[in-house]
């Protein structure tokens, strides 16, 4: 699949964001909806991506203090690499601003995604929003 990444404020990805996030972790992974959305959104980087016929399948966001979070990506995506490149963007976009040390809390079947960009795995299993995590970091 052939996709378009788009990285820019909270006010200009919210629609696109907001509808992917709710498909993924409020539908699929029943997340209660008031635990989905944060402050952090508005001071947020976001990245979208888009399938060749515009529609939104992945999207992500990176927090002011270096975490990476809010990865989803559509079911009828996965597999096919757009996480990774979202993943990408966000890490290509923290270099540009200077960060040097990132952290983001993987759900525990995403490790292997995780590990592959070149996380690593720290401290013990933790339950976020009902799912188990584990922290990982990562430096540039």
């Amino acid at each position: 699949m052939k996709i378009s990444i788009t990285t820019g404020d909270w006010d200009s990805l919210r629609d696109h964001a907001q509808a992917l996030r709710i498909e993924v972790f409020v539908v699929e992974q029943n997340v209660p909806i008031e635990l989905e959305w944060d402050e952090a959104d508005e001071v947020s980087t976001h990245t979208v991506a888009y399938d060749e016929a515009g529609h939104p399948v992945a999207t992500g966001r990176l927090l002011p203090d270096g975490h990476i979070g809010r990865m989803a990506v559509r079911k009828s995506a996965r597999g096919q690499g757009i996480g990774a490149q979202v993943l990408r963007a966000l890490l290509d976009e923290a270099k540009r601003l200077g960060y040097r040390d990132l952290v983001l809390h993987a759900q525990t079947h995403a490790l292997d995604f995780y590990t592959k960009q070149g996380f690593q795995i720290e401290g013990e299993e933790f339950l976020e929003a009902g799912i188990p995590h584990r922290r990982m970091t990562l430096t540039l």
